[in-house]
């Protein structure tokens, strides 16, 4: 009966397999912010010689993430009775959820990805800004003034840093002429972009690092300011979600360096062609995100007054000179 329905509609079997994909995607994402927490612990335990993770799951800790998020999901869930309580309890959906649809864009080899679509880089730009709203929904919703605080600096940040990330990645537009990410990565078969666009790529990284509130960025949660900002009155797999929302964004934010700066799955001499592309990309992917961790264990938080001048009065006006250089080489040379 069932194969009957699927020779039927085709287009129910490609669904079909799409949503399983999806879900395959789902868990490995899920398997990646499991792991990608425990490794960001050990590494900032190395760094600051101390100790990380090293006793459930043997001398590595492989179970303390796990055991965490159990702990998570079993503790109370607490809704404090001033807060506007269905904003309180949409605000960790609606952070979350762009976070996993700008993957759907991403191409992690020349033949895995999940919609080639021709503005790709468009859509990433304008579906990851609506993670914004979450957060400013959780502060103003929990009826705190440390978490509208919290809220409103995440805001102000993430509209600041949103301009000179878009600006920065106009260079590259205009060395491909083009707004898909698949093209963007054929370009690069002859030179990555690093090379080409390096100020972009400064630019691009410390704008992505204040997009994704972690150090020395992190002014929307400081704990020693906000307590946690605007998510402190969170708890149990709620308060998950918008830590879910941060590690989901870093393996997308991770994947669009690779993809825009270092070649995306193409190795970086012809000669290396017989390793796998997946391979490739999974090293570049696992570089960036360890340098996103470094940073956290090296640099102390920025004020938040100096971290808006850093955005309109440093990134900005580079982004634009970025953007007049490329475009004059381009004119004269190309």
């Amino acid at each position: 009966m069932i194969e009957e329905l699927l020779q039927s509609s085709p287009g129910l079997m490609n669904f079909g397999i799409f949503f399983l994909l999806a879900v395959v995607l789902l868990l490995v994402v899920l398997g990646f912010v499991t792991y990608a927490i425990l490794a960001e612990r050990k590494v900032l335990g190395y760094m600051q010689a101390r100790h990380g993770p090293n006793q459930l799951g043997g001398k590595w800790g492989l179970l303390q993430t796990v055991a965490d998020v159990l702990k998570l999901l079993i503790k109370e869930d607490v809704i404090p009775k001033a807060a506007d309580r269905p904003l309180f309890i949409l605000a960790p959906i609606i952070a979350f959820t762009p976070a996993f649809m700008v993957l759907a864009t991403i191409p992690f080899t020349d033949k895995f990805q999940f919609a080639d679509i021709g503005v790709g880089l468009l859509y990433y730009i304008a579906v990851s800004g609506m993670t914004i709203f979450g957060m400013v929904l959780g502060g103003w919703a929990s009826n705190n003034k440390y978490a509208l605080l919290g809220g409103m600096r995440a805001g102000a940040q993430m509209i600041s840093y949103e301009i000179p990330l878009v600006m920065s990645v106009l260079g590259v537009i205009l060395l491909t002429g083009s707004l898909n990410l698949t093209d963007i990565v054929v370009k690069q078969e002859h030179g990555w972009f690093i090379l080409y666009q390096p100020i972009a790529f400064v630019v691009f990284f410390i704008a992505s690092i204040a997009e994704l509130n972690r150090t020395p960025f992190d002014l929307p949660e400081s704990e020693n300011e906000l307590v946690a900002g605007y998510f402190v009155e969170y708890s149990g797999f709620r308060w998950a979600f918008f830590m879910l929302t941060e590690y989901v964004y870093m393996f997308a934010m991770s994947s669009l360096v690779t993809v825009l700066f270092l070649g995306g799955w193409l190795p970086p001499l012809e000669i290396l062609g017989f390793i796998p592309g997946a391979v490739w990309f999974a090293i570049k992917f696992c570089v960036v995100v360890f340098v996103y961790m470094w940073l956290r264990a090296t640099l102390p938080r920025f004020r938040i007054d100096r971290l808006m001048e850093f955005a309109w009065k440093v990134l900005f006006p580079v982004a634009l000179a970025n953007i007049f250089l490329t475009a004059l080489i381009k004119t004269l040379f190309f």
